[in-house]
This record gives structure tokens, sequence and C-alpha cells, in this order.
């Protein structure tokens, strides 16, 4: 099943605390942007990758694709000051697709198998996202004071991908743009119009590079799936 995928790139990433966009800084001799977009430039299914980017960086990161041979990018609008805003700048520049994929740029470690897995999902149920079972036990806090232990067997901790059919997130960004709503990823504003969103099991190794410890734990899972490959 084909699709094309949104990448909002244009974040500031302060907590990596870089002094520059986090998605140029380098994990095994590659900027992490880059590993991201190979896992949709080396999948066939994948038709169209589009980039939504700092007007500043642009040129950069043009220069990025071209050296690294990313061929599939469609476009790369300008980011807005919210990751949703950025998924609408996309949206709206996109042409009629079956499916579209949202993934956080900074998860380079996605594997193809699971994002076939939330692309046929979408496409026989119209929303999927990825996610992981909640390993520890939760905790609902007030003011400092624990009030209730919730039931981890009901908790998802929640990654991307996450999978639309077109129609649905090209109406969900709509309307939230039009009543001036701001959710925390593209599944809030598709669940609050009445749409269910299924979930895909994913993988603890798809993490967001987020701080510096992830850059550790990154490189550590390339190393891991060098070994697998026997890479050594």
């Amino acid at each position: 099943m084909r699709y094309e995928v949104v990448l909002p790139a244009a974040g500031s990433g302060k907590r990596m605390g870089a002094g520059k966009n986090k998605l140029f800084l380098i994990l095994q001799n590659k900027p992490i942007l880059i590993h991201t977009l190979e896992v949709f430039q080396n999948d066939a299914n994948c038709t169209g990758i589009w980039l939504a980017v700092k007007p500043e960086e642009r040129e950069y990161i043009q220069r990025l694709l071209n050296e690294h041979h990313i061929t599939k990018v469609k476009g790369l609008p300008n980011g807005g000051e919210e990751r949703q805003h950025s998924v609408h700048s996309c949206i709206k520049e996109m042409e009629q697709v079956d499916i579209v994929l949202v993934h956080d740029a900074a998860r380079p470690f996605i594997t193809n198998d699971i994002i076939a897995s939330l692309v046929e999902c979408a496409d026989v149920k119209g929303a999927a996202i990825a996610g992981v079972r909640a390993k520890d036990t939760m905790k609902k806090v007030r003011d400092g004071i624990i009030v209730e232990t919730v039931d981890r067997d009901d908790l998802w901790m929640i990654q991307t991908p996450q999978a639309f059919q077109f129609d649905i997130l090209y109406k969900a960004e709509d309307v939230a743009e039009k009543v001036g709503f701001l959710g925390t990823d593209e599944a809030m504003l598709v669940e609050r119009l009445g749409y269910p969103v299924h979930i895909v099991e994913a993988s603890y190794d798809n993490i967001k590079m987020t701080t510096v410890e992830d850059l550790v734990i990154g490189e550590a899972i390339l190393r891991k799936r060098s070994q697998a490959l026997g890479n050594f």
C-alpha cells in the first residue's frame, strides 16, 4: 500500500542544548535527519516525503538531501511555531493521496515492518498510530501528592508514525485551525472529530532524539543493528 509522509523538521531542540537544530547532530557519521529520511527513501511503498523546515535552514537541508541522495522529497514548506502548524503547512501543499503518515524527524529508528502495519491499519480503519505498552507503574499526582495508581495495562506510550486516510487528517487539521485548537499530536485532532484511532504495537527502540542521553542510546541501537547484520 502506497503512502506519503510528513516530517516536521522546524523545531528548536532546546532540550538537547546543542545550539542548533538537533536534526543536524551526527550519529555514526550521518545527521539524525538523514538516518530518518533514509528509512522512507528506501521504502518502495513511500511515494513522497514532505519536510516542514525553517526558511533559514532550507538551503542547508537541500544540500544534505543532495549529498545523501534523498530523492523522494516533494516539498520543503515553511514550518510553524508548533508541530501542528508545520504538519498543516505540508498537508495544504499535498495532492490527494490514499494514506499520509506523520513522523517525528528525530525518530530515526522506525522500521519498515511497523510502517507497513500502520499503513495497512489506516487503509482499513481510517487512523492508526504507533505505540508501546507502559512498562513502569504509573501514578496520578496532584500538588505533589499521589491521588491514584493507574492501571498500566490500559496505558500506552505513543510514538510516531501516525497514519491516516488523507481526507480524515485534512479535515482534522482544517477544523483545528479554524477553531484555534492546538493538540499534542495528530491523533488528538482526529479523536476530537469522533474518529476511532487504532494502535499498532511498535518498538522500544523507536525513541525520539530529545536529550544528550538519547544520543548515547541512539549510538547503541545503531551498533546493535549493525552487529545483527554482521557489520562489525
